[in-house]
């Protein structure tokens, strides 16, 4: 697969894949012979859909990946990182998990009035919740809608643990919230730095922080007392992987308590969009890439195995895994990170204390 056309500036997918459930949907091919395709993307704008569901607390079924609950404020997400596992699920809405995925981002501006009424449920014990399972929620539109900021503000009133995954320095607006939570021993932040390469994370990563930024993250919430976890998510064979001892040690020098990583993984379309952005963000090692990709995945682009599809088999995946624990051993020497409280929560609503033996 050979791409000549150059990439769309700002944009992580270069496409439109089709949608799998749509039996009208239109991909890229259909303007070929109407408009100039470059034109069509040249000012590629984001559009802001209201979305209104019934619940916003999800359960996570699947045992690998370290959380029992999650939160998305938003489906879809600005960032445009090319290997988002996450660009499926745009396909329920009716979207492309292609350039829709970041172009088409859907917000829930009643998610901390359904927090909240998920925390005044009698059936509810304490239990970390994770914002940022699916998409990112300090993406940039974070910084208009505030839907993030107002559902920390719920965390820290009921004063349940509540874990963040995110890419960008949004996050230190929130300080003056996520600092009371720190010191009651409630919030982990996991921060994501897949490259020190600049250059590589604009056109990986486009609309997120930049590396010097991510750096930042980390050293100013570890300064506030904020328990910070890095994550090289995901390790890219053949792109990011020689990173990683250098990555670990910035992690490690920046204040971070703990890193992990995860081995990329192409489920579905993803391996369309990563393979049409890939020939062309990367035209002269392209193939390398991918086929490092595929000795990780047994032939494969992608993994749904648990347990196999974080970490990949084969022997260049052994590799990329001792390299990381080398590296964590020499920088992380200390122990695991103590686990989050889980006595303290309460229902203002209600006046007091939560019982635990209601």
């Amino acid at each position: 697969m050979k791409q000549t056309t150059k990439p769309t500036k700002g944009r992580g997918a270069q496409v439109n894949t089709r949608n799998q459930f749509s039996k009208y949907d239109l991909d890229d091919s259909f303007f070929e012979d109407v408009v100039d395709e470059e034109e069509l993307k040249s000012k590629p704008k984001t559009e802001f859909i209201a979305l209104h569901p019934k619940t916003i607390v999800n359960k996570v079924p699947s045992p690998d990946i370290g959380m029992n609950w999650s939160i998305n404020p938003y489906q879809g997400c600005e960032h445009g990182c090319t290997y988002c596992y996450a660009r499926p699920t745009h396909e329920y809405w009716g979207y492309s998990a292609g350039m829709d995925f970041e172009q088409k981002v859907l917000y829930k501006p009643g998610a901390p009035k359904l927090l909240r009424e998920f925390f005044d449920r009698k059936s509810w014990r304490p239990d970390t919740i994770v914002m940022s399972g699916n998409t990112d929620c300090y993406q940039p539109v974070e910084r208009r809608f505030e839907i993030t900021r107002q559902l920390m503000q719920v965390f820290l009133e009921y004063q349940n643990p509540v874990g963040v995954i995110t890419k960008n320095a949004l996050i230190l607006r929130d300080l003056d919230i996520i600092k009371p939570l720190a010191e009651k021993n409630l919030i982990r932040v996991i921060v994501s730095l897949t490259t020190l390469t600049e250059e590589t994370r604009r056109k990986l990563e486009p609309r997120t922080a930049s590396v010097k930024n991510r750096l930042r993250v980390i050293r100013e919430l570890s300064k506030a007392g904020v328990p910070v976890i890095a994550q090289m998510g995901p390790v890219i064979p053949g792109l990011t992987d020689h990173e990683i001892p250098e990555v670990v040690k910035a992690a490690a020098e920046n204040g971070a308590v703990k890193m992990h990583y995860i081995l990329v993984r192409l489920n579905g379309v993803v391996a369309k969009i990563f393979e049409d952005w890939v020939y062309k963000a990367f035209p002269d090692r392209a193939n390398r890439i991918l086929n490092n990709i595929r000795q990780t995945r047994g032939g494969e682009l992608g993994s749904t195995r648990f347990g196999e599809r974080m970490k990949g088999k084969g022997n260049f995946s052994d590799s990329i895994d001792g390299l990381f624990k080398m590296a964590h051993a020499r920088y992380f020497p200390q122990k695991e990170v103590p686990s989050v409280s889980k006595d303290l929560f309460i229902r203002p609503s209600k006046g007091g204390q939560l019982s635990l033996f209601q």
